[in-house]
């Protein structure tokens, strides 16, 4: 079970964490979401996610951020080496279900994969 847990050591918790990877991090454009990623020596991963009050209610930035957070739980196996990664959502992310966020996270961590010259998803993972 430990696979799949989501410890506190792995998500970026200080303001310090977040404009480091603001000022130094490679971002990554789509739709719905920006993703800033940089490697942190630490190995492993370490998450951020980032909801504004323009995206909408507390409401919906609760679940856009828990449906992010378990996207990543869910999928950290494929990110091998060492990264912070901060989940930036856009304003139309209110709008996408449960199904249309997992996939649009999943286009997006394929194109990361590629730049970082990791293995593509292995078929199953969805």
């Amino acid at each position: 079970m430990k696979l799949f847990s989501f410890s506190k050591s792995e998500r970026l918790l200080r303001r310090q964490d977040f404009v480091k990877l603001s000022e130094a991090g490679k971002k990554v454009y789509s739709d719905y979401f920006v993703i800033l990623y940089s490697q942190n020596g630490l190995g492993r991963l370490r998450l951020g996610v980032t909801v504004s009050k323009k995206v909408g209610h507390a409401v919906v930035r609760s679940r856009i951020k828990r449906l992010v957070r378990e996207f990543f739980r869910l999928h950290k196996a494929l990110f091998s080496g060492s990264y912070d990664v901060n989940v930036i959502a856009k304003r139309g992310a209110s709008e996408l279900s449960a199904y249309q966020t997992r996939d649009a996270l999943e286009r997006i961590v394929r194109n990361i994969l590629k730049v970082c010259k990791h293995e593509a998803f292995p078929a199953g993972t969805h």
